[in-house]
């Protein structure tokens, strides 16, 4: 898939086949992962690999703001816990480099996930805390994002379409709206 048709593709996949993700596959996203510029080339992230159905379902069982928004998450064969080693970036002003560096190799991995014909969805809402005690992390290990890895379904489940439907993911603002040239005013 030509790189262009690759972001045009990419979109936020909530409902997954349950065929699992071959090894190659999985190694091939953490490789473009690792090729990901970061502040002063730290490589501050770690990539923590679920595929146990328990630990994953206990994943998206999790509430948050008082609601179980991530059910949906149970239905992935491999779940991506991005985490970051604070101490192996910088800041720059106030802004953590660790969560941007982070941030970057991620969408790597979900750009190199959409090449490969995989789904992930960038997954913000959790609590770092029962991310961290359920999988063992380290308290001085941030925890950033989490993405689902798996082959779409055929047809996206009612919950998908709903979220699509409110968040209008699809829709983007025109570059006039995001760009501004030389100057800001």
């Amino acid at each position: 898939m030509e790189f262009f048709d690759v972001i045009d593709c990419r979109h936020s996949v909530r409902t997954y086949r349950a065929d699992p993700v071959p090894d190659e596959l999985i190694v091939k996203c953490l490789e473009a992962a690792r090729m990901a510029p970061s502040w002063r080339n730290g490589q501050c992230w770690r990539f923590l690999i679920v595929r146990d159905a328990a630990t994953i379902s206990q994943l998206a069982a999790q509430r948050i703001y008082g609601y179980p928004i991530n059910h949906w998450l149970r239905s992935a064969p491999v779940v991506v816990v991005a985490c970051a080693e604070p101490g192996e970036s910088g800041l720059h002003g106030d802004l953590p480099y660790w969560a941007v560096d982070t941030a970057i190799a991620l969408e790597h991995l979900v750009l190199a996930a959409t090449a490969l014909g995989l789904g992930t969805c960038w997954i913000g809402g959790f609590n770092e805390d029962t991310v961290r005690k359920l999988l063992g992390i380290p308290a001085h290990i941030r925890v950033v994002a989490l993405t689902p890895l798996g082959y779409p379904a055929e047809r996206e489940a009612v919950f998908g379409r709903f979220v699509k439907t409110i968040a209008r993911s699809r829709r983007r603002k025109p570059l006039a709206g995001i760009v501004r040239y030389e100057r800001w005013d």
